[in-house]
Protein backbone atom coordinates (compact mmCIF):
# COMPACT_ATOMS: atom_id res chain seq x y z
CA UNK A 1 0.00 0.00 0.00
CA UNK A 2 1.61 3.58 -1.28
CA UNK A 3 0.88 6.80 0.74
CA UNK A 4 1.40 9.99 -0.39
CA UNK A 5 2.63 12.71 1.70
CA UNK A 6 1.43 16.46 1.14
CA UNK A 7 3.24 19.45 1.76
CA UNK A 8 2.36 22.75 2.67
CA UNK A 9 -0.74 23.85 0.54
CA UNK A 10 -1.97 22.69 -3.07
CA UNK A 11 -0.30 24.12 -6.03
CA UNK A 12 -0.57 25.17 -9.23
CA UNK A 13 0.37 22.76 -12.19
CA UNK A 14 2.59 25.42 -13.55
CA UNK A 15 4.09 28.56 -12.57
CA UNK A 16 3.11 31.96 -13.30
CA UNK A 17 5.77 34.48 -14.36
CA UNK A 18 6.53 37.08 -12.13
CA UNK A 19 6.27 40.42 -13.81
CA UNK A 20 9.08 42.38 -12.07
CA UNK A 21 11.74 41.49 -8.97
CA UNK A 22 9.63 42.52 -6.07
CA UNK A 23 13.34 42.31 -3.75
CA UNK A 24 12.96 45.65 -3.45
CA UNK A 25 9.70 46.02 -1.05
CA UNK A 26 10.17 46.76 2.40
CA UNK A 27 7.90 43.70 3.36
CA UNK A 28 9.73 41.64 1.23
CA UNK A 29 13.25 42.32 2.56
CA UNK A 30 14.98 40.12 4.53
CA UNK A 31 14.83 41.32 8.63
CA UNK A 32 18.60 40.55 9.72
CA UNK A 33 17.29 40.18 13.51
CA UNK A 34 16.32 36.74 12.46
CA UNK A 35 18.71 35.06 10.46
CA UNK A 36 19.22 32.37 12.73
CA UNK A 37 15.56 31.90 13.57
CA UNK A 38 15.64 28.07 13.56
CA UNK A 39 18.35 27.99 15.55
CA UNK A 40 17.24 29.63 18.81
CA UNK A 41 15.54 28.22 21.82
CA UNK A 42 11.12 28.52 21.85
CA UNK A 43 12.17 30.78 24.41
CA UNK A 44 14.78 33.47 22.46
CA UNK A 45 12.14 33.07 19.65
CA UNK A 46 9.21 33.92 21.18
CA UNK A 47 10.85 37.10 22.83
CA UNK A 48 12.40 37.65 19.45
CA UNK A 49 8.32 38.13 18.24
CA UNK A 50 7.29 40.39 20.83
CA UNK A 51 10.29 42.63 20.40
CA UNK A 52 9.70 43.07 17.02
CA UNK A 53 5.49 43.43 17.48
CA UNK A 54 6.32 46.79 18.94
CA UNK A 55 6.97 48.04 15.27
CA UNK A 56 2.88 47.54 14.04
CA UNK A 57 1.93 50.23 17.02
CA UNK A 58 5.20 52.55 15.85
CA UNK A 59 3.48 52.20 12.52
CA UNK A 60 0.29 53.15 13.16
CA UNK A 61 1.52 56.02 15.25
CA UNK A 62 3.29 57.29 12.13
CA UNK A 63 0.41 56.89 9.51
CA UNK A 64 -2.01 58.79 12.64
CA UNK A 65 -2.60 61.99 10.08
CA UNK A 66 -3.17 60.65 7.87
CA UNK A 67 -5.94 57.99 9.82
CA UNK A 68 -7.22 61.15 11.17
CA UNK A 69 -7.88 62.36 7.46
CA UNK A 70 -9.78 59.09 6.67
CA UNK A 71 -11.93 59.25 9.18
CA UNK A 72 -13.40 62.62 9.02
CA UNK A 73 -14.01 62.46 4.86
CA UNK A 74 -15.32 58.29 5.37
CA UNK A 75 -17.95 59.72 7.95
CA UNK A 76 -18.59 62.54 6.17
CA UNK A 77 -19.48 60.46 2.90
CA UNK A 78 -21.06 58.16 5.10
CA UNK A 79 -23.62 61.47 6.50
CA UNK A 80 -24.54 61.60 3.18
CA UNK A 81 -26.10 58.13 2.17
CA UNK A 82 -22.42 56.82 1.09
CA UNK A 83 -21.54 53.09 2.18
CA UNK A 84 -17.86 52.23 3.30
CA UNK A 85 -15.71 49.21 1.45
CA UNK A 86 -12.65 46.98 2.02
CA UNK A 87 -11.14 45.55 -0.48
CA UNK A 88 -7.91 43.26 -0.65
CA UNK A 89 -6.58 40.04 -1.26
CA UNK A 90 -5.05 37.07 0.72
CA UNK A 91 -4.33 38.33 4.37
CA UNK A 92 -5.25 42.05 3.50
CA UNK A 93 -8.45 41.11 2.03
CA UNK A 94 -9.55 38.67 5.37
CA UNK A 95 -8.45 41.67 7.59
CA UNK A 96 -11.21 44.04 5.59
CA UNK A 97 -13.71 41.40 5.81
CA UNK A 98 -13.56 40.87 9.54
CA UNK A 99 -13.45 44.50 10.13
CA UNK A 100 -16.93 44.68 8.32
CA UNK A 101 -18.17 41.87 9.92
CA UNK A 102 -17.65 43.84 12.90
CA UNK A 103 -19.59 46.46 12.65
CA UNK A 104 -23.22 45.57 12.59
CA UNK A 105 -23.22 43.78 16.24
CA UNK A 106 -21.12 45.99 17.69
CA UNK A 107 -22.24 49.88 16.20
CA UNK A 108 -26.03 48.33 15.37
CA UNK A 109 -25.09 49.34 11.41
CA UNK A 110 -26.93 48.23 8.97
CA UNK A 111 -24.51 44.99 7.03
CA UNK A 112 -24.55 47.15 4.01
CA UNK A 113 -23.10 50.09 5.61
CA UNK A 114 -19.37 48.68 5.75
CA UNK A 115 -18.28 45.94 3.48
CA UNK A 116 -15.37 43.58 2.64
CA UNK A 117 -14.69 42.44 -0.29
CA UNK A 118 -11.71 39.64 -0.81
CA UNK A 119 -10.27 37.94 -3.71
CA UNK A 120 -11.98 34.48 -4.69
CA UNK A 121 -15.33 35.56 -2.45
CA UNK A 122 -16.29 33.98 0.73
CA UNK A 123 -14.43 30.96 -0.20
CA UNK A 124 -11.30 32.43 -0.07
CA UNK A 125 -11.73 32.90 3.91
CA UNK A 126 -11.49 29.42 4.36
CA UNK A 127 -8.99 28.47 1.66
CA UNK A 128 -6.46 30.32 0.01
CA UNK A 129 -6.71 32.01 -3.59
CA UNK A 130 -3.84 34.03 -3.79
CA UNK A 131 -3.44 34.05 -7.19
CA UNK A 132 -6.75 36.20 -8.05
CA UNK A 133 -5.08 38.96 -6.60
CA UNK A 134 -3.08 39.35 -9.89
CA UNK A 135 -6.55 39.92 -11.89
CA UNK A 136 -7.32 43.60 -11.78
CA UNK A 137 -10.67 43.60 -13.55
CA UNK A 138 -11.82 41.19 -11.01
CA UNK A 139 -12.07 43.74 -8.79
CA UNK A 140 -14.05 46.29 -10.82
CA UNK A 141 -16.14 43.19 -11.46
CA UNK A 142 -16.91 42.36 -7.45
CA UNK A 143 -17.09 46.40 -7.08
CA UNK A 144 -20.22 46.38 -9.92
CA UNK A 145 -21.89 43.50 -8.11
CA UNK A 146 -22.16 45.75 -5.04
CA UNK A 147 -23.12 48.55 -6.89
CA UNK A 148 -20.68 50.49 -5.89
CA UNK A 149 -20.57 54.21 -7.19
CA UNK A 150 -18.89 57.41 -6.88
CA UNK A 151 -20.69 58.48 -3.46
CA UNK A 152 -19.00 55.54 -1.75
CA UNK A 153 -15.17 54.89 0.02
CA UNK A 154 -12.92 52.20 -0.72
CA UNK A 155 -10.41 51.29 1.41
CA UNK A 156 -7.50 49.08 -0.89
CA UNK A 157 -5.58 47.62 1.44
CA UNK A 158 -2.52 45.67 0.03
CA UNK A 159 0.55 45.21 2.46
CA UNK A 160 3.36 45.29 -0.33
CA UNK A 161 1.46 48.10 -2.51
CA UNK A 162 1.45 45.89 -5.77
CA UNK A 163 -1.63 43.62 -5.61
CA UNK A 164 -2.91 44.14 -8.99
CA UNK A 165 -6.21 43.66 -7.23
CA UNK A 166 -6.18 46.27 -4.96
CA UNK A 167 -4.55 48.71 -8.17
CA UNK A 168 -7.44 48.43 -9.67
CA UNK A 169 -10.14 48.55 -7.54
CA UNK A 170 -8.87 52.05 -6.33
CA UNK A 171 -8.07 52.68 -9.80
CA UNK A 172 -11.92 52.19 -10.93
CA UNK A 173 -13.13 53.55 -7.31
CA UNK A 174 -11.50 57.08 -8.10
CA UNK A 175 -12.53 57.41 -11.86
CA UNK A 176 -16.13 57.47 -10.54
CA UNK A 177 -15.03 59.79 -8.02
CA UNK A 178 -15.33 57.65 -4.77
CA UNK A 179 -13.14 58.12 -1.99
CA UNK A 180 -10.10 56.25 -2.31
CA UNK A 181 -7.77 55.32 0.63
CA UNK A 182 -4.81 53.10 -0.33
CA UNK A 183 -3.82 51.58 3.22
CA UNK A 184 -0.33 49.64 2.19
CA UNK A 185 3.29 48.67 4.59
CA UNK A 186 5.54 50.35 2.37
CA UNK A 187 6.82 53.38 1.47
CA UNK A 188 4.91 55.88 -1.42
CA UNK A 189 8.28 55.80 -3.43
CA UNK A 190 7.70 51.80 -3.62
CA UNK A 191 4.36 51.47 -4.81
CA UNK A 192 2.56 54.82 -5.50
CA UNK A 193 -1.56 53.66 -5.57
CA UNK A 194 -4.24 55.79 -6.88
CA UNK A 195 -5.77 57.36 -4.20
CA UNK A 196 -6.79 60.40 -2.35
CA UNK A 197 -5.54 59.44 1.46
CA UNK A 198 -2.43 57.34 1.60
CA UNK A 199 -2.47 55.27 4.30
CA UNK A 200 1.49 54.12 4.78
CA UNK A 201 1.94 51.31 7.99
CA UNK A 202 5.84 50.85 7.84
CA UNK A 203 6.69 48.07 9.79
CA UNK A 204 9.91 46.83 8.41
CA UNK A 205 11.30 43.72 7.10
CA UNK A 206 9.02 40.67 8.87
CA UNK A 207 10.84 37.92 10.87
CA UNK A 208 10.00 35.22 8.45
CA UNK A 209 11.13 36.65 5.43
CA UNK A 210 8.14 38.38 3.34
CA UNK A 211 4.85 36.53 5.50
CA UNK A 212 2.69 39.90 5.87
CA UNK A 213 0.72 38.24 7.63
CA UNK A 214 2.72 39.18 10.62
CA UNK A 215 3.82 42.31 11.42
CA UNK A 216 1.84 43.68 8.80
CA UNK A 217 -1.04 42.12 9.36
CA UNK A 218 -1.19 43.03 12.66
CA UNK A 219 -0.71 46.90 11.94
CA UNK A 220 -3.01 46.70 9.12
CA UNK A 221 -5.98 45.42 12.11
CA UNK A 222 -4.86 48.35 14.56
CA UNK A 223 -5.11 50.48 11.90
CA UNK A 224 -8.48 49.08 10.54
CA UNK A 225 -9.77 49.09 14.32
CA UNK A 226 -9.12 52.92 14.49
CA UNK A 227 -10.92 53.70 11.33
CA UNK A 228 -13.86 52.38 11.34
CA UNK A 229 -14.26 52.87 15.73
CA UNK A 230 -13.55 56.68 14.63
CA UNK A 231 -15.75 56.60 11.63
CA UNK A 232 -18.63 55.13 14.38
CA UNK A 233 -17.88 57.94 16.78
CA UNK A 234 -18.06 60.57 14.08
CA UNK A 235 -21.75 59.41 13.08
CA UNK A 236 -23.15 59.51 16.73
CA UNK A 237 -22.77 56.24 17.63
CA UNK A 238 -21.04 56.01 20.78
CA UNK A 239 -21.59 58.13 24.08
CA UNK A 240 -18.60 58.87 25.91
CA UNK A 241 -17.03 55.49 25.69
CA UNK A 242 -20.24 53.51 25.92
CA UNK A 243 -21.11 51.11 22.70
CA UNK A 244 -24.54 52.57 22.84
CA UNK A 245 -25.93 51.46 19.52
CA UNK A 246 -25.45 48.12 20.08
CA UNK A 247 -28.67 45.88 20.12
CA UNK A 248 -29.01 43.54 22.79
CA UNK A 249 -29.04 40.52 20.73
CA UNK A 250 -27.84 37.62 23.15
CA UNK A 251 -27.43 37.57 26.54
CA UNK A 252 -23.74 39.24 26.66
CA UNK A 253 -24.42 41.79 25.13
CA UNK A 254 -28.21 41.62 26.69
CA UNK A 255 -25.97 41.83 29.70
CA UNK A 256 -23.60 44.85 28.63
CA UNK A 257 -26.64 47.02 27.64
CA UNK A 258 -28.12 46.44 31.15
CA UNK A 259 -24.89 47.75 32.73
CA UNK A 260 -24.64 50.62 30.37
CA UNK A 261 -28.18 51.88 31.09
CA UNK A 262 -27.74 50.76 35.06
CA UNK A 263 -24.34 53.42 34.93
CA UNK A 264 -25.63 55.99 32.79
CA UNK A 265 -28.94 56.29 34.05
CA UNK A 266 -28.24 54.81 37.81
CA UNK A 267 -31.17 52.61 38.19
CA UNK A 268 -31.65 48.96 39.42
CA UNK A 269 -31.13 46.15 37.13
CA UNK A 270 -34.45 44.80 37.01
CA UNK A 271 -35.76 48.26 35.55
CA UNK A 272 -33.28 48.69 33.27
CA UNK A 273 -33.93 45.14 32.18
CA UNK A 274 -37.53 46.62 31.58
CA UNK A 275 -36.85 49.60 29.92
CA UNK A 276 -34.64 47.78 27.55
CA UNK A 277 -37.40 45.34 26.68
CA UNK A 278 -39.79 48.82 26.15
CA UNK A 279 -37.08 49.60 24.06
CA UNK A 280 -37.39 46.79 21.71
CA UNK A 281 -33.73 45.87 22.63
CA UNK A 282 -32.32 49.35 21.38
CA UNK A 283 -29.65 50.86 24.37
CA UNK A 284 -29.94 54.23 22.28
CA UNK A 285 -33.95 54.23 22.72
CA UNK A 286 -33.58 53.26 26.15
CA UNK A 287 -30.75 55.89 27.50
CA UNK A 288 -33.02 58.83 25.47
CA UNK A 289 -36.28 57.56 26.92
CA UNK A 290 -35.14 57.16 30.30
CA UNK A 291 -33.23 59.79 30.88
CA UNK A 292 -36.27 62.52 28.68
CA UNK A 293 -39.11 60.11 30.23
CA UNK A 294 -40.21 59.42 26.75
CA UNK A 295 -41.94 56.46 25.12
CA UNK A 296 -40.44 54.88 22.05
CA UNK A 297 -42.10 56.48 19.36
CA UNK A 298 -41.09 59.99 20.72
CA UNK A 299 -37.68 58.76 21.66
CA UNK A 300 -37.23 57.81 18.10
CA UNK A 301 -39.11 61.02 16.57
CA UNK A 302 -36.42 63.17 18.55
CA UNK A 303 -33.63 60.61 16.51
CA UNK A 304 -35.24 61.66 13.49
CA UNK A 305 -34.78 65.34 13.93
CA UNK A 306 -31.38 65.18 15.50
CA UNK A 307 -29.97 62.27 12.96
CA UNK A 308 -29.93 60.01 15.20
CA UNK A 309 -27.46 61.47 17.63
CA UNK A 310 -28.35 60.64 20.75
CA UNK A 311 -25.73 63.69 22.90
CA UNK A 312 -27.74 66.09 20.19
CA UNK A 313 -31.50 64.42 20.86
CA UNK A 314 -30.50 64.85 24.89
CA UNK A 315 -28.96 68.11 24.16
CA UNK A 316 -32.44 69.14 22.24
CA UNK A 317 -34.32 68.44 26.02
CA UNK A 318 -31.58 69.73 27.66
CA UNK A 319 -30.41 66.77 29.42
CA UNK A 320 -27.11 65.07 29.72
CA UNK A 321 -25.86 61.76 30.81
CA UNK A 322 -23.59 61.15 33.53
CA UNK A 323 -20.17 59.37 31.64
CA UNK A 324 -18.37 57.54 35.12
CA UNK A 325 -15.14 56.59 34.25
CA UNK A 326 -15.04 52.52 34.65
CA UNK A 327 -12.99 51.29 37.28
CA UNK A 328 -10.09 49.43 36.67
CA UNK A 329 -9.30 46.20 38.59
CA UNK A 330 -5.75 46.35 40.91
Amino acid sequence: MSESLSIGAESNSSLVSPSEDRGYLLTEQVNPASDHLDQLSTDALVDLFIDEDLRPQQAVFGARKSLSLAIDAIAERLQRSGRLFYLGAGTSGRLGVLDAAECPPTFCSPPELVQGILAGGAPALLRSSEGLEDLESAAVTDLQERGFGSKDCLVGIAAGGTTPYVRGGLSYAKELGALTIAMACVPVEQAPLPCAIDVRLLTGPELLTGSTRLKAGTATKMALNILSTGVMVRLGKVYGNRMVDVAASNSKLVDRSIRILRDLLGMEREIALDLLERAKGSVKRALLMGSCDLRADEADALFEAHGADLRAALDSQGQSLPVQRSKLPQ
